[in-house]
């Protein structure tokens, strides 16, 4: 597969302090998730907008959620509190169909991956990009472990890689499978927090700065 020419995107997910914000303000990632979910990193709406109105304008928001009510999440987009929708439940096509006509966000499907055909038949839905995350029986998130990558075919979407990415490891996973963006959220706290320098870490060698 050819090299994406375009600077691969870095998304920070989990943010859920003010100080998560003060840390990706000062790393600049391309996007920041708030996760709506029931999850420790999970955030209402009050605080995902004081998070957004702290978070710099040149960071866009990503709102993660999980079988969710589709009002919700149009009221999240309608308020400017999040820019990008990600899909991580069971979400069928008939609900990001319709989601995408109520809705101006991008949507982001969330494939749990376990097949080669699985992550090609999500390519043929209707959302606009995908983001590749390891199976967990039980669980709609990856915690961080990854996948086996021999299951990634050749793409048309814009796709994103997540799953036991971290400062160590993304640079080669990234110049093996060129994706659009890389997804970190576990891989770049300490005792449970987001840390400033491994943020820094991973931005600074996705971007080829180390």
């Amino acid at each position: 597969m050819s090299r994406n020419p375009d600077p691969v995107r870095v998304k920070i997910c989990g943010l859920r302090r003010m100080e998560d914000i003060e840390y990706v303000n000062a790393c600049l990632p391309d996007y920041a998730g708030f996760v709506f979910a029931k999850s420790r990193r999970q955030v209402t709406e009050a605080k995902a907008r004081k998070l957004r109105e702290a978070l710099d304008a040149r960071i866009q928001t990503v709102g993660v959620f999980v079988n969710e009510e589709m009002e919700r999440i149009c009221r999240l987009c309608s308020q400017g509190i999040i820019d990008f929708i990600q899909l991580h439940g069971d979400e069928d096509e008939d609900y990001v169909k319709k989601l995408s006509d109520c809705v101006q966000a991008p949507i982001i499907r969330a494939v749990r991956v376990r097949s080669r055909e699985q992550i090609l038949a999500a390519q043929q839905g209707a959302c606009d990009y995908l983001l590749l995350d390891t199976y967990m029986p039980g669980q709609y998130g990856g915690g961080g472990q990854a996948f086996d990558e021999e299951f990634i075919p050749p793409l048309l979407k814009p796709w994103f890689l997540a799953g036991g990415l971290d400062a160590e490891n993304v640079r080669e996973k990234i110049d093996r499978h060129h994706p659009f963006g890389v997804d970190v959220s576990s891989k770049v706290e300490t005792d449970g927090n987001k840390d400033l320098e491994k943020i820094r870490a991973f931005i600074e060698n996705v971007r080829g700065l180390r």
